[in-house]
């Protein structure tokens, strides 16, 4: 079984087919976030820290960070919020970004292992960040497009997931290491959106034997009660095969639908991720009076 073993400085985490389902914390983003963007512009980076430490105590494994603002500092960011999350949290980071000078600057002072969100299959793209991942000794996610954008039809972007896997190959970065993003398209525009990214995550793992990840509210897009949909998703597309995702964990009905997912795949051992999180406050101790009762008698 494929397994792409993440690392901060004193945590490991294991994104695999057999194991438990990872939430990648998806919150330390400006994207759509006025006033964020504004606070990181101006080095004001306490809502990254509250975004960071709520959303590791809410069960995230791990934290997407990206800093893309317009007309800012990016490298300087995303350092800066890098070394600022290490020192609060212990959980590996996935570093996101498009901008190749970022990406190198947060890879630099990273201390461990961590996610490179992302390369796609464009031509340049594959030159420029594989060589990094490779350098820095860091997994990869693979965005399922090219020069041809993105594909409706699930066996192209197969083909384009293939390509990036087998370049890596080609720059010494083993398929464990890099992490399928089959794309998820907001199915109340495209209706077989769901069935397709089902599809091709069945053959991501059987043919590829990739892990894989997602934006996972995408797929809502559009609709009222999200959340909704997007716990019903997430638990569909880990028993097609999804290993991983960068959602939010702050929504109750998302965690649940994961931890739910852990249970029923057998990830979940006794059941005891599922008993700590929804065990009723007091429920232990009321059933070691009973038994020291029962004893008593």
């Amino acid at each position: 079984m494929t397994e792409t073993i993440l690392a901060s400085k004193t945590r490991t985490v294991t994104i695999g087919f057999d194991k438990p389902f990872i939430v990648i914390g998806e919150r330390i983003n400006p994207t759509g976030r006025k006033i964020l963007a504004e606070e990181m512009k101006l080095g004001n980076y306490s809502t990254v820290e509250a975004d960071a430490i709520s959303q590791v105590a809410a069960g995230a494994h791990m934290l997407d960070v990206n800093a893309g603002i317009p007309l800012a500092d990016e490298p300087r960011i995303l350092g800066e919020i890098i070394d600022l999350i290490q020192n609060i949290t212990d959980v590996p980071l996935s570093i996101d970004s498009s901008i190749i000078e970022a990406l190198e600057v947060g890879l630099s002072v990273y201390k461990g292992k961590a996610l490179v969100n992302s390369v796609t299959g464009e031509e340049e793209v594959l030159e420029r960040v594989l060589p990094l991942v490779k350098k820095y000794d860091a997994a990869v996610v693979a965005i399922s497009n090219d020069e041809t954008g993105i594909s409706e039809d699930p066996d192209e972007r197969f083909l384009v997931a293939k390509k990036i896997v087998e370049r890596a190959a080609d720059h010494g970065i083993h398929h464990s290491d890099v992490v399928v993003d089959p794309l998820v398209m907001p199915i109340g525009a495209i209706n077989s959106a769901g069935k397709q990214v089902f599809s091709l995550l069945r053959r991501l793992r059987n043919e590829l034997k990739v892990n894989t990840t997602c934006g996972a509210s995408n797929v809502s897009f559009g609709l009222p009660n999200r959340n909704g949909i997007n716990g019903t998703f997430l638990n569909m597309a880990m028993g097609a095969g999804l290993t991983s995702a960068i959602t939010s964990p702050l929504h109750a009905e998302v965690m649940q639908a994961i931890r739910g997912g852990d249970v029923m795949l057998g990830h979940d051992p006794d059941c005891n991720s599922w008993i700590n999180a929804y065990r009723e406050p007091g429920a232990e101790n009321s059933r070691e009076r009973r038994k020291g009762r029962r004893r008593r008698r």
